[in-house]
Parts: C-alpha cells; sequence; structure tokens
C-alpha cells in the first residue's frame, strides 16, 4: 500500500471537513458518505461531487454484508447518554445512539483504522460514563487498540482556540498485539485574526445595529456588577479567536472592529442604524478559514446554514495532522511487514529471467 490508496468511509460526515483533511493527503479515496441534513449535504456535494445522503441509523444488517470494503472509518458523531445502569458498559449498551451504528459497522468490517472526533465534553458527559461505554466497546468489544487525545486548533496552524477530543483505533495483530501510536506535537501558532479576515470591504449586513450593540452592552454591565462574565467579546486583529459555535452568543464571541465599511445603508431589517463603532461579526468565509478550509471549498448555502455548518465542522489541519500519523502507521504495519517478502519475490523474478536469458 505505500504511497498507494487507503480506502475511507466518511460517516455523519457534515460538510466533508475530515474527508477533506484526509483526501489533503493524496493517499485515501472515499467509497463511502452519509450525511441527513439536506443543507450539509448540498454543501458536500458542490466540494466532493457526490450526494452523501444517507442515514446510517436505517442501513440494515444485510446490507452490511454487502457494504464496500474499506479501510479506515471516519466519524465525527454527536454525542449522546447511554444507559448503562447495572449492566457491564459495552457494545450492547450502546443501542439507540448513533455511536452504536458505528461500532455495528466496525464490528461488520473489520476495517485497519477508525477516527472518532467529538467535543470535549464527551470525556465527562454523563459523569464520564458515556466516554468509558465507548472506549470499552471499541477496546474490549471491538478488539481495536484505541487511542484518544484533546487536541486544540490552535497548535496546529489556525488562529482559533477550539478543543475537541480524537479518538484513534487500529486493529490489533494476528495474536491480539497492541498498537502503538502517538499524536503529533503541537506548532508554534504564527497566524492570528488579522491573518484569515477578508481581504476587502464586507457588506454591511454583517454589522451590528446601533440597538443590538447598545443591548449588548447594558447586559454585559448588568452581568459584571453581579461578577458574571457575559458573551460578547471585540477582538483585536492580533488576537486568537474564541472557539466558534452555533448558537447562542457564537458570532457574538468573536467580533471585529473592521473601519473598511463606506456604505452605512442597512442591508437587512435591523432595529436602528449601522454602528458607527465598526463593529461587526465574522463571515462565512472566516469561520471556514478559522477551520482551515482552503478558499477553494464552496459555500452555496445561506449565511445561517454556512455558520451552522462551519461551527459544526473540525479543524482540518488537526485531522490532516493525525491523518498522516495514521496512515504512516498503516504503512508500517501493512507494508513494511511483507517488504522482505516482497524483495524475495522480486529477487526471483530476476533469476528466472537471468535463467530464461532475458
Amino acid at each position: 500500500m505505500r504511497n498507494g490508496k487507503y480506502k475511507t468511509v466518511d460517516l455523519f460526515a457534515g460538510i466533508g471537513g475530515i474527508r477533506l483533511g484526509f483526501e489533503q493527503t493524496k493517499r485515501v479515496k472515499n467509497v463511502f458518505s452519509a450525511e441527513i441534513d439536506k443543507y450539509a449535504c448540498k454543501t458536500y456535494k458542490e466540494n466532493f461531487g457526490e450526494d452523501p445522503f444517507c442515514d446510517v441509523t436505517k442501513i440494515t444488517d444485510e446490507e452490511l454484508e454487502n457494504f464496500p470494503d474499506f479501510d479506515i472509518l471516519l466519524a465525527g458523531f454527536p454525542c449522546q447518554a447511554f444507559s448503562i445502569a447495572g449492566r457491564r458498559g459495552g457494545f450492547e449498551d450502546t443501542r439507540g445512539t448513533l455511536f452504536f451504528d458505528i461500532a455495528r459497522i466496525i464490528r461488520a468490517i473489520q476495517p485497519k483504522a477508525f477516527l472518532l472526533e467529538n467535543v470535549k465534553g464527551l470525556t465527562n458527559h454523563d459523569k464520564g460514563r458515556t466516554f468509558e461505554t465507548i472506549m470499552n466497546t471499541l477496546k474490549n468489544d471491538l478488539g481495536y487498540s484505541v487511542h484518544s487525545q484533546l487536541l486544540n486548533a490552535k497548535d496546529f496552524g489556525v488562529p482559533q482556540k477550539r478543543e475537541r477530543i480524537y479518538i484513534v483505533g487500529f486493529k490489533k495483530g494476528e495474536n491480539g498485539e497492541e498498537v502503538d501510536f502517538k499524536f503529533p506535537e503541537p506548532i508554534k501558532l504564527k497566524k492570528k485574526i488579522k491573518d484569515i479576515m477578508e481581504k476587502e470591504e464586507v457588506s454591511g449586513k454583517y454589522y451590528l445595529s446601533n440597538t443590538y450593540l447598545n443591548t449588548l452592552k447594558k447586559h454585559r454591565a448588568r452581568h459584571e456588577e453581579k461578577g458574571n462574565g457575559f458573551g460578547y467579546a471585540v477582538l483585536k486583529h492580533t488576537d486568537i479567536a474564541n472557539t466558534i459555535v452555533v448558537g447562542g452568543m457564537g458570532k457574538e464571541r468573536n467580533l471585529l472592529v473592521d473601519k473598511r465599511l463606506t456604505d452605512f445603508t442597512p442591508k437587512t431589517n435591523i432595529k436602528g442604524e449601522i454602528n458607527r463603532e465598526y463593529i461587526r461579526k465574522m463571515t462565512p468565509r472566516e469561520w471556514a478559514r478559522l477551520q482551515g478550509f482552503p478558499d477553494s471549498f464552496k459555500i452555496p448555502v445561506s449565511d445561517a446554514q454556512a455558520y451552522k455548518q462551519f461551527g459544526n465542522s473540525v479543524s482540518v489541519p488537526v485531522v490532516n495532522t493525525i491523518a498522516k500519523k495514521i496512515i504512516s502507521k498503516l504503512d508500517e504495519l501493512y507494508y513494511e511487514s511483507n517488504k522482505e517478502i516482497e524483495i524475495s519475490t522480486i529477487d526471483l523474478d530476476i533469476k528466472l529471467d537471468i535463467a530464461q536469458g532475458f
């Protein structure tokens, strides 16, 4: 397989951030994708040329018998609590959750490796029982060497504080040998917010109205009086962005001052006028850059959907760095171990050629 293609499947694919991180290695070929959000499917199709619409939970055991063969399973799955009271906390206890379907596919196909991604909170979800059940299922029920680590996007080249848990697994050796794996080491961050900002003036629709800005200021003042923090923050261009998230104060935690605006005509039905402090939200493209998506990545959906998609996606550079490590390990396991056999075969072919006078 050295320099060849490992086959991947992309489950709970979203807009394909995990797939993109792996495809950037030039060493994989994706053979199956699954996503149920129609807007995410639209973005996925626009960028990868295929519609991933598929409900993984509806794939039957019979259909799994004819499932495409693959080497690496990729999945960024939603976090759900498991009902494990009084039970051993393994495969059967994950029934009714989306993780169960991942485990079901791994059990049926037995891929060489997998990468699972989730929010930091998975590690202490339901007092840690959820994570314990997942790890027990992967290690003991499915028989994989499993490694997990929290990684922060800011340590891998993008100016965003974003911690996520990554779980990597490898099929054990024929005699049940564990497979060692080390996650990538952090690199020094060179980029700041100014490096992901739009190069040209952005539309006034991204600027806050003076009415809304004043409301935010009043809310913060009231919270500060009580000794509490409050969500909104105006960042400096030399700062690192806070985690981009969907809903709540997701956009307001990453506000910018951008004095390039020349047209103060309201573009939406805002209350009041555009604020004269030049405070605006980041654009969807800026969120895409904070997640490490290249500018060639197309955004065919509304701003509301785009914010949701990039806020729910992964940091592509983090995935890409892990992907390189996984592929290197697979090369070692499945190529290096056969190297002597391949060399012996080549030697035999040469000897035969010489004997035959070629």
